[in-house]
């Protein structure tokens, strides 16, 4: 009767431990999807009064809003900051390289 009570107190910390797990998780997603639709609406605001703005500030600015929603969407509606997922994070980080040093190659065969 001890071993089962015992049992039965362990799988109760564990339910609590991954009720609490997900309960984080969930309010990570719900932060990072806030943020991007923050991001969004900042850069829909951009494109709407491009007029008034500089166009060296625009795009580039677009630019940088379109990799910090790139990285959000990889590692919080990807699941790329949890463990296990090293193989594929290698993959597209080695992607991502080739496709930088490839534009970056072009960039400079055109510009010289």
């Amino acid at each position: 009767m001890g071993a089962n009570t015992n049992s039965h107190q362990r799988n109760q910390v564990e339910l609590k431990y991954h009720r609490r797990k997900h309960a984080e998780e969930m309010k990570h997603q719900l932060i990072s999807f806030a943020l991007m639709i923050i991001l969004t609406l900042a850069s829909f605001a951009a494109v709407i009064y491009r007029e008034h703005m500089d166009p060296y500030f625009t795009v580039p600015f677009i630019l940088v809003l379109a990799v910090v929603q790139l990285v959000f969407q990889l590692y919080y509606f990807m699941h790329m900051k949890n463990k296990g997922h090293s193989v594929p994070a290698f993959f597209l980080y080695s992607g991502v390289t080739v496709a930088a040093i490839t534009l970056l190659t072009f960039l400079t065969l055109i510009w010289l």
